[in-house]
């Protein structure tokens, strides 16, 4: 794999992938040894995921997904560093009722897995430094691109050029592909920010993932490997707030601020302390109106983006690289040319409901739980105890947290690519 451009080189490769994010370093090693060969950009320096520290970032890896980075070999590199979550414990504020999801109930696996950003980055490069058939231009930027009926040429600010037949947008919600397609969003804004950082903690999270609805948002305390890592004394912290009070928040100390987050979450895991930075972004909903142009898809952000309500943007994302990969992989055994326009429709065919429908899931049950008005926290209360009560229905959303609902690509099913 060519980490830098070579000055004035023209590449050409089937799929030119802009963006070196997880969606598109993963669709990147999708694409690796299938016959369908890819270059991607970005404008990071990848190779600084090697040696990157931990910065207090942690991602919730569906089960589904899991098997995803395990067919593209990627899982490799997270198995020893990854947590399994083996239990979901949902509840509303200081309602006495709640909704426990036990892995035991829908089958052995883990409902997924909490993988921290530093370790994820790091074994997507290592997986793309051992694919012969991607070529990564890092850092690097798209200047020019020009699509038209006979493929894509991309010209490159170091002054490489690339051609391919396809270019996939995966280069997140500013998405420079989908500007220069014409393609508009929609997109609102919450009166929210999320707050995140990694704690240590006294006692053994057991591997329980807990969200904890409180009328500003979602707070959620997700496992991550200890240290030692059998330890389980650290945990990922997601903390919804509204936008005015969030610069006090953020302003506080370090001895303040776990006080602060204490009283939102208890003391049930003992003795609590930071254990990384403090991150803090704006939360909103946004979708491309379009998802494909000629000889162009979107993808992961780029295509659509969500409140983090249930830790499925990242899955998302990675559910759009599972059906894209296996609709160019079997176009090209095809002898169809991976840009055209019918292979493309069945790319959008394939996610457009489930994207769909999980964005207005994302939407509805923030407006439902953010909020402290007593007729709809009573209905909200009885309904988590009825799913609870109702085996059947309980089992169907574990299933879907885990990412096993619905008409999954092959990577999804655990299966091969080809």
């Amino acid at each position: 794999m060519a980490a830098h451009v070579r000055t004035q080189c023209e590449t050409q490769v089937d799929v030119l992938i802009v963006g070196g994010g997880f969606v598109g370093n993963t669709l990147a090693a999708a694409l690796a040894g299938t016959g369908v060969s890819s270059a991607m950009v970005d404008t990071a320096d990848l190779r600084e995921a090697v040696d990157a520290e931990f910065d207090g970032r942690s991602f919730a890896v569906s089960l589904s997904n899991q098997r995803l980075l395990a067919g593209v070999g990627i899982w490799e590199g997270l198995v020893e560093r990854a947590a399994p979550i083996l239990d979901i414990r949902i509840s509303d504020n200081r309602s006495l009722m709640f909704l426990h999801y036990d892995h035991r109930e829908a089958g052995d696996d883990p409902m997924g897995f909490m993988v921290e950003n530093h370790h994820l980055r790091r074994a997507q490069y290592e997986r793309l430094q051992a694919a012969d058939d991607v070529r990564v231009f890092a850092p690097d930027r798209v200047e020019r691109l020009i699509r038209n009926q006979h493929g894509v040429s991309a010209e490159l600010g170091s002054g490489g050029k690339v051609w391919a037949r396809l270019v996939v947008g995966a280069d997140g919600r500013s998405s420079m592909v989908r500007a220069d397609a014409g393609i508009g969003t929609t997109r609102w804004s919450y009166d929210q920010s999320g707050i995140v950082c990694t704690v240590r903690h006294e006692r053994h999270h057991n591997n329980i993932a807990h969200e904890r609805f409180l009328p500003a948002g979602p707070f959620a305390i997700l496992p991550l490997r200890g240290d030692p890592p059998a330890a389980g004394n650290r945990s990922s912290l997601v903390w919804t707030e509204r936008n005015v009070l969030t610069p006090t928040i953020m302003g506080l100390d370090d001895t303040s601020f776990m006080a602060e987050a204490r009283l939102r979450f208890g003391d049930f895991l003992g003795e609590v302390e930071l254990a990384g930075p403090r991150y803090v972004f704006p939360l909103s909903l946004q979708f491309a109106q379009r998802l494909m142009e000629q000889r162009l898809v979107l993808a992961g952000d780029a295509a659509h983006a969500m409140h983090p309500i249930a830790g499925q943007g990242l899955n998302m994302g990675l559910r759009d690289v599972a059906a894209l990969a296996e609709v160019l992989v079997d176009a090209a055994r095809l002898g169809q040319d991976v840009g055209d326009q019918q292979v493309l429709a069945r790319y959008v065919r394939w996610r457009r409901f489930d994207n769909t429908m999980m964005l207005a899931a994302t939407d509805g049950l923030n407006r439902l739980f953010s909020n402290d008005v007593s007729p709809v926290r009573l209905a909200r209360d009885l309904g988590l105890a009825a799913i609870n009560r109702l085996p059947p229905v309980k089992r169907f959303f574990m299933r879907h947290a885990m990412g096993l609902v619905g008409d999954l690509p092959r990577l999804l099913r655990g299966e091969r690519l080809i």
